[in-house]
């Protein structure tokens, strides 16, 4: 098979190119994913979205989002972040503060304090810095042997 430039038509095709495939966006992002910031990639400044974006190379400076971050296990972040949900498998420096949910992957490590109603850490994972937590509909969940026998997860 002949290769042709990315996005190029091959001859007799009807179709158009096809993009590599990105990561599925989180199930809590019905608008699905927006951008997509690969591994290798650096970016410092301001950068607001309403859907979902990933973030899998270097961001430095301030994220504000009205759906979901996902920082992929390459990804580095040294900002201040505003979003409704947070998803961290790699490196947050920086203060987290998402209106709904954070959830800090095995691989993921925050440097910084976290404000969210709810707040899910797997085991492995690191968090230094403090935790606040919403009064209304706040829950702290343990994953992977974290509650004892009888008691609630």
């Amino acid at each position: 098979m002949a290769r042709t430039p990315f996005g190029a038509k091959t001859p007799g095709s009807e179709s158009t190119f096809s993009t590599p495939s990105a990561p599925p966006p989180s199930s809590s992002s019905p608008g699905g994913l927006t951008a997509f910031i690969d591994q290798g990639s650096e970016f410092e400044g301001k950068l607001s979205f309403k859907d979902t974006v990933r973030i899998d190379g270097r961001f430095r400076g301030e994220i504000s989002s009205e759906n979901t971050l996902i920082v992929g296990e390459s990804g580095e972040i040294e900002a201040t972040i505003h979003s409704k949900t947070v998803a961290i498998s790699g490196t947050v420096i920086g203060d987290v503060n998402a209106e709904a949910k954070v959830v800090v992957h095995k691989t993921g490590r925050v440097q910084g304090n976290v404000a969210t109603k709810t707040l899910v850490v797997e085991e492995g994972a690191t968090i230094e810095g403090q935790i606040k937590m919403g009064k209304t509909a706040g829950s702290l969940k343990a994953v992977e042997g974290g509650a004892k026998s009888g008691e609630e997860k």
